[in-house]
């Protein structure tokens, strides 16, 4: 087991301190309106049991999450004040939380840890903002729209710090830049992420007036968009498959050694990573890199090795037009055919996509026929071919990854 990086440590220390101090302080007092505990929990680990398991979304477990929110920030119950406080607030939210990773900690599944570290401190955030001052009854002046937006505005600073703490854990293990991947995080609170802060809100309010019987009644709505977006992610994960299969065609056909597109993929993603591409521009990206050599099925005749970044300038365009329009054909974002299209023109002329797919191919290519030292050889080709074939700040970001790499001419991923 790799040791976990310093910045990831010490948010997940930090999580299990305020965890094991909840849980402390809990214990010591007792746990206080039983049947409330009870139905938030239930919820939590209802949602957190339905989470997603590979997919690439921004809340796992959007029901938990809500429901975890809602209590956090829950004052009356059915119009009686609530006296359970902040330590209370996360050790349920642990336990729930706890008890619906089980299956998904049996199976297995990655991140559970850094998910499980947000959960807890970013409920503790909340809790500790709103629960204290609600004892104190500060908030009974706060009639009508004050508290229905204090809320919300809680809920917001509570998605910010949880955005930070996905984006420090996503820097800490993968060491890609904080700042674009923070802005991503934001970026996905315009979605799922609205969300859960209305349904969390929402919720709050409902039981504040109905008591308990709001809960089905109102996380229903959030439970369905899961499992809209559910269907949303299999629709994409089959679209990529889809991508997969035709790259593999030139495979196939003995037009590229096997691999290669993969390989130019995943080298592709990381280096655009590096640069502080967003997440729908890595996307295209990858889409681009993995049918970047499609245009050879045109060819009558192979190139020897699938190898074009050494053939005259006129037929890598050739090559790269023709790709463009097969990937026109198949209905792709047609982002990925301009880019596949403008990957042989003059660097300075290219977008950023197209100059990352440019470059990592070359080396792909040089790296696999220099032999053991093959790595380091096409790098220091591509360095002495910058500014004039490659684009030196996209030569520079794959040496920052490959370093990362130690080098090795075929990533993993």
């Amino acid at each position: 087991m790799s040791p976990r990086p310093p910045l990831t440590l010490l948010i997940h220390t930090a999580a299990a301190l305020v965890a094991a101090g909840s849980l402390l302080a809990t214990c010591w007092t007792g746990l206080v309106e039983r049947p409330t505990a009870l139905a938030f929990g239930l919820l939590v680990a209802v949602g957190e049991l339905a989470r997603w398991t590979g997919a690439r979304v921004r809340e796992a477990a959007p029901l938990g999450a809500a429901a975890a929110l809602s209590y956090a920030l829950l004052g009356d119950d059915a119009g009686r004040p609530t006296t359970h406080g902040a330590v209370q607030v996360v050790t349920v939210v642990l336990a729930a939380a706890l008890a619906g990773n089980v299956p998904h900690i049996a199976r297995g599944q990655r991140a559970v840890t850094d998910h499980l570290a947000r959960r807890v401190l970013a409920v503790a955030f909340a809790a500790v903002c709103f629960q204290p001052l609600y004892d104190r009854g500060l908030f009974d002046t706060w009639v009508g729209p004050a508290y229905a937006l204090l809320l919300p505005t809680l809920l917001a600073l509570t998605a910010l710090c949880d955005a930070v703490l996905a984006a420090a854990l996503a820097h800490s293990r993968a060491g890609w830049p904080f700042g674009p991947l923070l802005r991503d995080e934001l970026r996905a609170l315009l979605g799922i992420g609205s969300a859960v802060c209305a349904t969390g809100a929402v919720t709050s309010l409902a039981v504040a007036v109905a008591g308990l019987w709001a809960l089905p009644v109102f996380s229903l709505p959030l439970l369905l968009t899961q499992m809209s977006f559910r269907r949303y992610a299999a629709v994409r994960t089959t679209n990529r498959q889809t991508i997969a299969s035709l790259a593999r065609a030139t495979e196939i056909a003995g037009y590229t050694p096997a691999g290669h597109a993969r390989r130019v993929a995943a080298l592709s993603r990381a280096v655009g990573r590096d640069l502080g591409l967003t997440r729908p521009e890595l996307a295209v990206l990858e889409c681009a890199a993995l049918m970047h050599d499609i245009g050879q099925l045109s060819l009558v005749d192979p190139v020897p090795a699938g190898a074009t970044a050494g053939l005259p300038v006129a037929e890598q365009r050739r090559i790269a037009l023709l790709g463009g329009a097969v990937v026109r054909q198949t209905g792709v974002d047609r982002a990925v055919a301009v880019v596949v299209e403008r990957q042989a023109d003059p660097y300075r002329e290219q977008p950023v996509a197209a100059r990352i797919v440019r470059t990592v191919n070359a080396y792909e290519e040089k790296a696999r026929d220099a032999g053991p030292g093959g790595p380091l050889t096409a790098l220091e080709e591509l360095r002495l071919a910058t500014a004039a074939d490659y684009a030196p700040e996209v030569v520079e970001s794959l040496a920052r990854v490959l370093a990362r790499d130690c080098l090795t001419p075929f990533p993993a991923g």
